[in-house]
């Protein structure tokens, strides 16, 4: 598959649940994984929630890539420069760049609203 070619078809994350405060504060207590004995179910468990992490890595990149480009356009009075886009995400500007890229690549695939 070429670098720029996207799958049509996006992998569905498991549900994520929201772990109350006190629960996040226990380093060991992870999703409810330490309390799982059976192997199997461990492991189907883990492989969901890796799965999910995954998923929204990914979609926030994406987030990332079309605030950056849109932070980037030559047509804002407010324009920022990949420098200024770098600081404020805390990446490195050539990364910067390309990140406007790959948000500009995204908007012009995105259907006209």
């Amino acid at each position: 598959m070429a670098e720029t070619e996207r799958p049509e078809r996006r992998l569905r994350p498991a549900p994520l649940l929201f772990e109350p405060a006190e629960a996040a504060a226990d380093d060991e207590h992870f999703f409810d994984l330490e309390k799982i004995e059976d192997p199997r179910e461990l492991l189907s468990r883990a492989t969901d929630l890796t799965l999910a992490f995954r998923a929204a890595t990914d979609r926030a990149v994406e987030f990332q890539a079309l605030a950056a480009a849109q932070l980037a356009d030559p047509k804002r009075f407010d324009r920022l420069t990949a420098a200024d886009i770098a600081e404020r995400a805390a990446w490195t500007e050539d990364y910067a760049k390309k990140m406007v890229d790959f948000g500009r690549d995204l908007l012009r695939s995105q259907p006209p609203k």
